[in-house]
């Protein structure tokens, strides 16, 4: 069965960092591009970022440049989201995702092939 796992997720004050881990259980998923959607509470899924199977080019919402970095590891079939300076509108249950669309794409996807349970972050202010 083929999964994405979320680690990671947690509580943290404004102005810190939290470090997200998606855990693919295939190789299937080594030409997949891979990112990050939230949902705050009330709110609609929103797209965060993505990166390309090779992890050579990352996209990211504007709301998260700057602060937010996408990293892949093939060989460990994971996926990671750094996070720094973080504020409580990043409050919200956090995606791990996988589909073969273009990087470019993912802002506009309205769903993927692949989700992961979500893990939950949480920054107070």
């Amino acid at each position: 069965q083929v999964q994405l796992v979320e680690s990671g997720g947690g509580f943290v004050q404004a102005g810190g960092s939290l470090r997200l881990s998606c855990l693919a259980s295939s190789a299937t998923f080594s030409r997949y591009a891979m990112g990050w959607f939230r949902q705050a509470p009330g709110k609609a899924r929103e797209f965060v970022g993505a990166i390309n199977w090779m992890g050579s080019f990352a996209s990211y919402a504007d709301s998260v440049k700057g602060r937010f970095t996408i990293s892949r590891d093939i060989a460990a079939n994971t996926v990671n989201l750094q996070m720094n300076n973080l504020n409580p509108e990043d409050t919200g249950v956090y995606y791990c995702a996988a589909d073969r669309a273009l990087v470019s794409a993912w802002s506009t996807l309205k769903s993927v092939a692949y989700w992961g349970q979500g893990t939950q972050v949480t920054v107070s202010s």
